[in-house]
């Protein structure tokens, strides 16, 4: 008996996405383990519209009798450091090897190609306007600002050719966490609508007020309830909330949470499904979501209409498979 599975941060999601997708459906075919892929979402504009043919590929795999699920969260942009633009053997050895690279002139040329490249065709979006900076510890003042905006106050071309020697810039200062505005909203939607498809929100801790970091770490379920289920119908509400609750619990192999029941963990959120919705944005992420009356994890009041509680009530949760 399995008592675990492969989830995937897969490789690519922009050009190469289908051959990244094999290669994970390849090991539920190969080893027979259930297989999830991680946030799914197709990157840069020459794969937009591609979302049909991803999920086809799932389709075709659960038909076949391999178990293979997936997990989105509901934004246009992604989030990850700058690195990720970068050609992958110029990132080989780390920070420092990556330095060396930028100061012989003819390997910075050959790394700049591939930057034109990725900004052009992949998470760069085609424009230095779709990347964002999230947080640039060597200069904090650009957190917020897109490319062009830098490069307009640095009196700068705000071309993809001046965007990639930006680039090379902040990497040779330590790198920074970016924020990639490069998704179409059909594919989101498109996505959202498969019915075995999670909601989740692919990121980590934020302190309230620092750095500029993706919304979705604010926004992410309440985003789902207020725009996507009440302002498009995308999908209903009892379908949201079976994709944020008992989904994913079953994924995980949470035996006792995911749904109201007798004998379960009382994890509860009590919400207007009238007003909820996330303010969080990406030039002003630190914006908590409204119509949300109370939060309750393990029978403790964590939120309430009075604000938040001050108890810590979370756990480290483990499979019971």
């Amino acid at each position: 008996m399995q008592h675990g599975f492969f989830a995937s941060h897969m490789r690519d999601e922009g050009a190469e996405i289908v051959t990244a997708m094999n290669e994970v459906l390849d090991v539920a075919k190969e080893t027979g383990i259930p297989v999830h892929i991680s946030h799914h979402k197709l990157i840069g504009h020459p794969n937009w519209g591609d979302s049909k043919h991803t999920i086809q590929m799932i389709r075709d795999a659960r038909k076949a009798g391999f178990d293979v699920t997936l997990d989105q969260y509901p934004y246009t942009a992604s989030s990850t450091r700058f690195a990720i633009l970068f050609p992958a053997w110029s990132l080989a050895g780390g920070q420092a090897e990556v330095e060396k690279r930028l100061q012989d002139p003819e390997l910075r040329q050959k790394i700049k190609q591939g930057l034109i490249k990725n900004i052009r065709e992949d998470r760069g979006g085609g424009d230095p306007a779709r990347l964002q900076i999230a947080h640039y510890t060597a200069n904090p003042a650009w957190d917020g600002l897109t490319f062009a905006e830098v490069l307009k106050r640095e009196g700068r071309a705000q071309s993809i050719d001046e965007a990639a020697e930006l680039a090379m810039e902040i990497q040779a200062n330590g790198g920074a966490q970016g924020i990639f505005h490069a998704i179409n909203e059909d594919d989101v939607k498109y996505i959202m609508a498969y019915p075995i498809t999670a909601i989740a929100t692919d990121a980590g801790g934020s302190e309230l007020g620092k750095g500029n970091p993706h919304p979705r770490g604010y926004g992410t379920f309440p985003r789902v309830l207020g725009h996507y289920v009440r302002e498009q119908g995308v999908i209903s509400l009892p379908d949201a909330i079976r994709k944020m609750t008992s989904l994913p619990a079953t994924r995980m192999g949470l035996t006792d949470r995911g749904v109201i029941a007798k004998g379960y963990a009382a994890d509860i959120v009590i919400l207007d499904p009238a007003t909820v919705i996330d303010k969080s944005t990406f030039s002003a992420p630190h914006q908590y979501a409204e119509g949300i009356e109370f939060v309750i994890i393990n029978g403790q009041v964590i939120k309430s209409p009075d604000g938040m509680t001050g108890k810590s009530a979370g756990q480290i949760l483990r499979h019971t498979l």
